[in-house]
């Protein structure tokens, strides 16, 4: 089932999410709403927080990443068909240079921004049937899994960039907040009435 997408402004997307138990209800479902509402809005991550929900979950695709030929061949195969659950996430490190990308946010829709992230992380996570793994990651995945990550901890890519930046930008996040952008997909803003 799509979900409607929480836009800016909505409190969800500040608070830090509670860890998940495998008893949490129809967690499966969740998940699989949550794949469904990224592909449909074609996004390549999703966090709960994004859909209304404030627990420690998100998804990622970066398979549309794939076909990015200023990317190497290397990458591009590893971007393709990397999809991952990561249940109660926790980065561990993150390590070595800080690079930029021009990065964009479903809860955010029509603003993006260069982000500067690290190029490497350690993050230990559960997969759907809460077995825990400890991974390294590196590249575009890191950054796609650094972007959701701040999403469980109330953080957004706009927290991250100059203030000047940000002043630029005051507008195009009052419009969201009032409901004034019509994305693709569907969303629940926190200023408008009725939807």
């Amino acid at each position: 089932m799509i979900l409607p997408i929480v836009g800016y402004g909505d409190p969800v997307l500040r608070k830090v999410g509670e860890i998940l138990s495998p008893e949490y209800p129809s967690l499966k479902e969740t998940i699989a709403n949550m794949y469904e509402t990224m592909y449909n809005a074609y996004g390549v991550g999703l966090a709960a927080p994004q859909v209304g929900l404030s627990v420690r979950l998100f998804v990622i695709d970066t398979t549309p990443f794939g076909d990015d030929d200023d990317l190497p061949i290397d990458e591009q195969r590893q971007l393709k068909g990397f999809k991952r659950t990561f249940i109660n996430a926790k980065m561990l490190k993150e390590e070595g240079e800080e690079w930029g990308f021009n990065e964009g946010c479903l809860s955010i829709p029509d603003v993006r921004e260069d982000v500067f992230r690290h190029e490497k992380i350690t993050i230990e996570y559960c997969d759907e049937d809460f077995n825990v793994k400890t991974e390294v990651f590196d590249g575009l995945i890191a950054r796609v899994i650094q972007h959701e990550y701040d999403h469980i901890e109330g953080i957004l890519f706009t927290d991250l960039i100059s203030s000047l930046k940000k002043q630029l930008i005051k507008k195009k996040l009052q419009n969201i907040m009032d409901g004034k952008t019509r994305p693709d997909y569907r969303m629940k803003f926190c200023n408008k009435k009725g939807r």
